[in-house]
């Protein structure tokens, strides 16, 4: 799919506070660098720190200009929540890839009974993404030994749509993870990079 260095390759990354985001923007710029592109990165928007809606932007190429990815381009939306997948569905250029942790997190709106968490969430995600990969990121990552390391299955999982950055994955967590997490980390991105719809 996406990542040829001609080409500019643009990738929102979405969750909730202290699901990782900045880690997985970090890993994928990495990557990006290693493999001898320009990369921008914008600031993570949002309330990162209290457990709100988390926003990244990823951009990489031949030569990238701006960090911002707009409306409707972006090749690929990973989304460490459900929610957050289907709010930002609207960057994705149609048939860009979706990859979604099969992950609920309980909005204080919801708990304090001002809304709903949508009981069709799989059938809204189905409807919103033509080219839709969900998987229990947060199962194997516990199944690894470490929940935490969910955002980095999930990172697996939709690296098969950044196939230029192939062999620089496990130098970019090696540089952005530290040491005492390295290897269930690269455990964690190779568990979804093996995963099946």
């Amino acid at each position: 799919m996406s990542g040829s260095k001609n080409t500019t390759t643009n990738i929102i990354l979405v969750g909730v506070g202290g699901q990782g985001v900045l880690l997985v923007s970090t890993i994928i710029a990495e990557a990006a660098i290693r493999a001898g592109m320009d990369v921008k990165t914008n600031e993570v928007h949002g309330m990162a720190q209290r457990g709100g809606s988390v926003l990244a932007q990823v951009r990489f190429g031949e030569k990238v200009y701006s960090p911002l990815v707009w409306e409707g381009t972006a090749d690929i939306l990973i989304a460490l929540e459900e929610v957050e997948a289907l709010r930002h569905a609207h960057f994705l250029k149609k048939g860009g890839l979706a990859v979604v942790s099969a992950q609920r997190i309980i909005p204080v709106t919801v708990s304090s009974g001002k809304a709903q968490y949508p009981a069709d969430i799989e059938a809204r995600l189905a409807r919103a993404f033509s080219n839709l990969i969900v998987l229990d990121a947060l199962k194997t990552a516990h199944g690894l030994g470490n929940a935490k390391a969910a955002n980095i299955v999930t990172l697996g999982a939709a690296s098969r749509g950044m196939s230029a950055l192939e062999s620089h994955w496990n130098g970019a967590i090696e540089q952005c993870v530290a040491e005492k997490h390295r290897e269930l980390n690269k455990r964690a991105f190779k568990a979804g990079g093996e995963y099946s719809k």
